[in-house]
């Protein structure tokens, strides 16, 4: 076969390969510790910062390598265990006030104690105008959450208590049985104040996790070694295989490809940081050897069409589903590899968080309504061409926006593809300012339970000018926010997801974002790396936790 196959045969040969996906990290007794890892990236990571932290690959990163939270996922799982704490946490109130507590032997980097005022001032610091970006789960769960604006005036936030070095309390505005979930995310790791460099934290966060930071220089390389007082015996996830993890950036995409699947040398114990697109998967699937070496796994994320309401016309509600009438979401589709590597998405919540019930509020053929797409533009009053921009991150698969702009060419709305490097991407379609009129984007689910899915999304509470991340379509309706929070009161589990489900087909009808895939994604992995495995949370990544890599004969 040609070393250019076609996207068609992409799809087969998935089909046929069944891709890895059912790999699982090696027992820790069969794997020998030691060796470098090495990274092969595009790009810089957006932010390790844990305060801002908050795209799934780098919150993989983050709280596998560098810093613990209070509690985190098992190993290619999505059920929790107790990480920093004790346990899971306890509510004596229905789920207003969450109590945790530390493990005992828990050090940093330099051997200090963790202590929980430490996580209070990650809390309190990641509600910081200037540290922005990051989930904002505790701004709007915390009791004054809302008004607190960080702690670097001096003031502090009352609803997170420390009572004493070991203990520390959250008291919620509402019940939130899903806490425990909640605080897997990266806000809930310790910084200590005297370590705190405020915006410059991004370069080097201080170590609770079984590496640190050995060097950093942002978009060429980042080295990790050893965190000497790390316990193993504290920590029931991170094996901590490799000596040394060394981040190589600035690669080129194509070339990191060729790279793995020669698998030779330094490469042979290398993983890429991003997923393999169509041309990749053309050079990957024809190769026996490649193909044995691709992880794949279903995302849980739903990728979608970003729409800037405060660009006009996108504003009114018919041009935005004009828009998405137009769209041919096969085409979207084979842009992705094909249906092995992603399903056509007609909402916003993926199927595992619906219980399976398909919902699809226009029904749209596939390959779109260029009819309907026309009718709904000349009854908005829009005169064609319109020209509209459309933010790409270079490290992305742009594949997709060219079948987007493909697509909205038919209806005379021209589209102009602006690419933004991938380590300020979400810096940039976050920004009040410097947001285009259209953006691609994806949300995946922080936890498994719809509050981490469509009020991220589409809360108008969450919106400022810049920072902005999940409300990127910058989406107000105080009719919306009124529904999430009668959602957030329901306790019984059927009746809240059904509620969700109701509310994603509320929000469709609007169409501040419009669903496009839901993606799977394939990771290619050096000849030498050892227990690799996607994880279901954490949009597929491999598990940073349990990578190791065999020593050299």
């Amino acid at each position: 076969m040609s070393k250019k196959i076609g996207l068609l045969a992409i799809a087969v040969l998935l089909s046929a390969a069944g891709c890895g996906g059912g790999g699982k990290p090696e027992a820790s007794s069969a794997v020998t510790k030691g060796g470098t890892l090495t990274v092969l990236a595009v790009s810089d990571f957006d932010h390790l910062d844990p305060a801002r932290n908050w795209t799934m690959p780098a919150i993989m990163f983050g709280t596998r390598l560098l810093y613990r939270t209070l509690v985190t996922f098992k190993a290619g799982s999505s059920e929790i265990v107790p990480d920093l704490a004790t346990d899971l946490g306890t509510s004596e109130d229905g789920g207003k006030t969450w109590k945790f507590t530390l493990k005992d032997g828990l050090k940093y980097e330099d051997g200090t104690p963790v202590k929980t005022a430490d996580i209070k001032h990650n809390v309190e610091r990641s509600m910081a105008p200037d540290i922005s970006g990051g989930p904002d789960y505790a701004q709007r769960l915390l009791v004054g959450g809302a008004e607190y604006k960080g702690p670097y005036g001096g003031e502090h936030l009352a609803s997170v208590e420390t009572p004493d070095d070991k203990t520390i309390i959250f008291k919620l505005k509402r019940a939130a049985g899903e806490f425990p979930y909640t605080v897997t995310l990266p806000t809930f790791s310790p910084v200590p104040e005297a370590k705190d460099t405020k915006v410059e934290y991004d370069n080097r966060p201080f170590s609770t996790g079984p590496y640190k930071i050995d060097g950093y220089q942002r978009g060429k390389e980042l080295v990790l070694t050893r965190n000497k007082y790390w316990d193993q015996g504290t920590d029931p996830v991170r094996l901590a295989l490799p000596d040394k993890i060394h981040v190589k950036q600035g690669q080129d995409k194509d070339t990191i490809t060729d790279r793995l699947i020669a698998s030779s040398g330094e490469d042979a114990t290398s993983v890429p940081w991003g997923s393999a697109g169509p041309q990749s998967l053309s050079k990957i699937l024809p190769n026996p050897q490649a193909k044995e070496r691709l992880f794949t796994g279903p995302t849980g994320c739903t990728s979608t069409l970003v729409f800037n309401l405060n660009k006009k016309p996108l504003d009114n509600p018919k041009v935005r589903q004009a828009i998405y009438s137009a769209i041919d979401k096969e085409s979207v589709q084979t842009a992705m590899g094909g249906p092995n590597m992603a399903d056509i998405a007609t909402a916003y919540l993926p199927p595992a968080m619906t219980d399976g019930t398909k919902q699809d509020v226009f029904q749209i053929p596939p390959t779109g309504d260029v009819a309907k797409a026309k009718a709904l533009l000349a009854e908005a009053g829009v005169t064609t061409p319109l020209k509209l921009k459309l933010t790409a991150s270079t490290g992305s698969s742009t594949p997709v926006e060219v079948s987007i702009q493909e697509s909205l060419k038919k209806i005379g709305v021209e589209v102009e593809i602006n690419p933004v490097d991938g380590s300020v991407y979400y810096d940039t379609i976050g920004d009040q300012g410097k947001a285009d009129e259209l953006a691609t984007y994806g949300w995946c689910p922080d936890y498994p339970n719809g509050s981490s899915f469509l009020p991220p999304l589409f809360d108008s509470r969450s919106v400022k000018q810049t920072g902005n991340s999940g409300n990127v379509a910058f989406f107000k309706d105080p009719a919306i926010d009124k529904k999430i929070d009668e959602i957030y009161a329901i306790t019984d589990a059927a009746a809240s997801g059904k509620a969700w489900r109701d509310l994603d087909a509320q929000i469709m009808r609007q169409l501040p974002q419009a669903p496009l895939y839901l993606e799977k994604r394939g990771y290619i992995i050096g000849k030498n790396v050892v227990g690799a495995v996607n994880h279901p949370v954490w949009a597929a990544q491999l598990d940073y936790a349990v990578i190791g890599v065999k020593k050299s004969s």
